[in-house]
């Protein structure tokens, strides 16, 4: 195998301009031919580049909007062939096909046109076709041909020319055809998948592709390798947020932080500020208040041992109050929409705790999917964008719940549905005051987030548990009136769940002997 290859013609042909100039200036000053297409070839000729149209190369011209140009066997042929092959030199020299040895190319902005909304001939329109084929041409000869497709490759490019006089080596071709491929495996996904949603159908091979975003310095474990990859799309989040201080964030920290922004989504800033806080991707304490620094003030009493080393995220603008809250213990990451210069200046004196603005709130009410590996396969859903209004809700015993008690119980399926099953949420004012999450037992849950209240209330020098006049939420039926009743010794009046059980005539008899008000949601939220 040829291991180095010396550079002589390169085909560039870019939807990105980014870097063209410089390149086809570095190139030309080493003595490569350039050829080139469209755009790129009156932004190098207007650069005073020499340039070769590749229409002079093939002998037709660009036609149907630009459809046809680089498919032609002067183009692939010069890509395609081995160059150790007599054969294949013999079937140039005979068509008079010349070897491209460098292909410069980025594809049409399929993915950016499409997170932008446009319609569907659009859409369609920005699907690339000779790019591919001519980046798949080359990737496949890298024996021979060096591919570039993304623009932060044409430093290495260079640099890799200068250390071996103008040669590219086999081991850093390997490389660039591993990154073309991995390109247009990208590219096909967005498109597949895109169609797929377009259309409302199940595709019968389900493409997963990322961009990589960052290498984290290990997974959920020091023995786990890692990587952070982002997928395109323009919803605000963790992916799209900036950060303006902090250490740079582990897989821990980027799982915690996504499971926070989407459950501070459920409460528009409209109707008051909110605080979510988050441990090991489970709420801890939420709280939605008349100010920002109240919210988060309630959201933490909730529970302050586990509030330590956790992930904040609210719903509006982090202000100078609210930061210097925060600062009182160790907080991992703090996410808002905005923050501001005093916020900031607070923050700047705790070097270690990372601050993320992702300029809005995610919209949870947009269709999206999850998808999560298995052994062998993947498991791919709809997210859960389930909503409930009061108009939703059947009372299901002999006392309807009061206004206040209603409000509560709203509050609580909102964070019920983002707590891991089985999840158990008690709600007093606007504010979580006992969360149970993950136990294999319903009632396991009612008890631990009773006892966490408990634990609360002794902290807080209170003389009774927050749960005596609460309202609970479960994410799922209760089997038993065990649970029910569990609720109603820790002082809970109301309760919120799917209903569906085939006991429910016994639970809603249990609620009416207690004096409860209960209703029925008919949704379930099961998080796994």
């Amino acid at each position: 195998m040829t291991q180095l290859v010396d550079l002589k013609r390169a085909l560039i042909s870019v939807s990105d301009k980014t870097g063209l100039l410089e390149l086809g200036k570095a190139l030309a000053d080493r003595g490569v031919e350039l050829l080139s297409t469209g755009g790129s070839a009156k932004a190098l000729r207007d650069a005073r580049l020499p340039v070769t149209d590749v229409a002079d190369v093939t002998g037709f011209p660009e036609m149907m909007d630009g459809r046809v140009k680089t498919l032609h066997p002067k183009v692939h042929g010069g890509l395609l062939a081995l160059r150790d092959n007599p054969e294949h030199l013999a079937a140039m020299q005979e068509h008079g096909i010349a070897g491209i040895d460098l292909l410069v190319v980025n594809l049409y902005p399929f993915e950016a046109t499409v997170a932008k909304g446009a319609d569907y001939d659009t859409a369609i329109e920005n699907i690339d076709i000779g790019g591919p084929a001519m980046i798949r041409a080359a990737a496949k000869n890298h024996g021979f041909v060096s591919v570039v497709t993304d623009t932060e490759d044409y430093d290495a490019l260079l640099q890799e020319l200068d250390a071996n006089g103008g040669a590219t080596g086999y081991e850093f071709r390997q490389k660039l055809a591993l990154n073309a491929y991995a390109r247009t495996a990208a590219y096909d996904a967005a498109v597949s998948n895109w169609l797929a949603n377009t259309l409302d159908v199940t595709p019968r091979r389900k493409a997963v592709a990322g961009t990589l975003a960052q290498t984290l310095r290990y997974g959920e474990n020091p023995h786990q390798s890692a990587a952070f990859y982002t997928d395109g799309q323009a919803r605000p989040g963790v992916a799209t947020a900036v950060q303006h201080q902090g250490k740079e964030l582990s897989y821990n920290n980027i799982n915690d932080t996504d499971a926070a922004v989407e459950l501070v989504a459920e409460f528009d800033p409209k109707n008051g500020p909110a605080c979510v806080i988050v441990k090991h991707a489970n709420p801890c304490g939420v709280s939605q208040g008349a100010s920002l620094v109240g919210a988060y003030q309630a959201a933490f009493q909730c529970d302050q041992t586990s509030a330590f080393g956790g992930i904040i995220a609210l719903n509006q603008t982090l202000d100078g109050p609210t930061a210097s809250e925060i600062c009182k213990i160790f907080t991992e990451v703090v996410i808002a929409p905005d923050a501001d210069e005093e916020a900031k200046k607070i923050f700047a004196q705790k070097k270690n705790l990372r601050l993320l603005t992702m300029g809005a709130l995610p919209d949870v009410t947009a269709a999206s999917q999850t998808i999560r590996q298995v052994s062998g396969g993947y498991l791919v859903q709809d997210k859960d964008t389930g909503q409930i209004l009061p108009s939703d809700l059947k009372v299901v015993t002999k006392r309807a719940p009061t206004a206040q008690e209603l409000q509560d119980l709203l509050f609580a399926w909102k964070v019920a549905k983002h707590v891991k099953s089985n999840a158990i949420v008690y709600v007093k004012d606007g504010a979580t005051i006992g969360i149970g999450a993950g136990q294999m037992s319903r009632v396991d849950s009612t008890r631990i987030a009773a006892r966490k209240a408990q634990d609360m209330a002794e902290v807080l020098g209170l003389e009774a548990p927050l749960t005596q006049g609460s309202v609970v939420a479960s994410d799922a039926f209760f089997p038993f009136a065990d649970g029910l009743i569990t609720a109603f010794e820790a002082g809970a009046t109301a309760l919120i769940q799917p209903g569906g059980s085939m006991r429910d005539d016994e639970v809603i008899a249990a609620a009416d002997a207690a004096g409860l008000a209960m209703v029925f949601t008919g949704m379930r939220h099961f998080r796994h």
